[in-house]
């Protein structure tokens, strides 16, 4: 994520849920996950190649994810990206995690107002 007034850098852990919940809606190559989450976040979360495919890498290892070789819309060769059972499995926990967190950081905001 780019660094100025209007662009945070995501918390550990957002870059992993936004990819696998991304690809629980279809299997993408990583051109298209950026593309993805950027227009649906409005152009709020800006996803770097150079965080991706790291990212990635390490979610094949882990077993959260399997890609194929496959063919992008311009023809060249690509890796689609697909969630496993058990990337399913690990996003199901994160998002409960994820939501739990946000519950405490809006209660602090809600008493600093008060």
């Amino acid at each position: 994520m780019a660094k100025n007034s209007e662009h945070r850098d995501l918390f550990p852990g957002a870059l992993e849920i936004m990819i696998l919940q991304s690809l629980r809606l279809k299997p993408m190559h990583g051109y298209a996950l950026v593309k993805h989450i950027k227009q649906v976040s409005d152009d709020l979360l800006q996803v770097e190649e150079g965080s991706l495919y790291p990212a990635l890498q390490r979610m094949l290892k882990e077993g959260l994810l399997e890609a194929e070789t496959g063919t992008s819309a311009k023809g060249r060769p690509t890796r689609i990206y697909r969630l496993t059972d058990a990337g399913i499995r690990h996003l199901e926990r994160e998002v409960v995690s994820f939501e739990r967190m946000f519950a405490g950081f809006t209660r602090v905001l809600a008493a600093a107002k008060a």
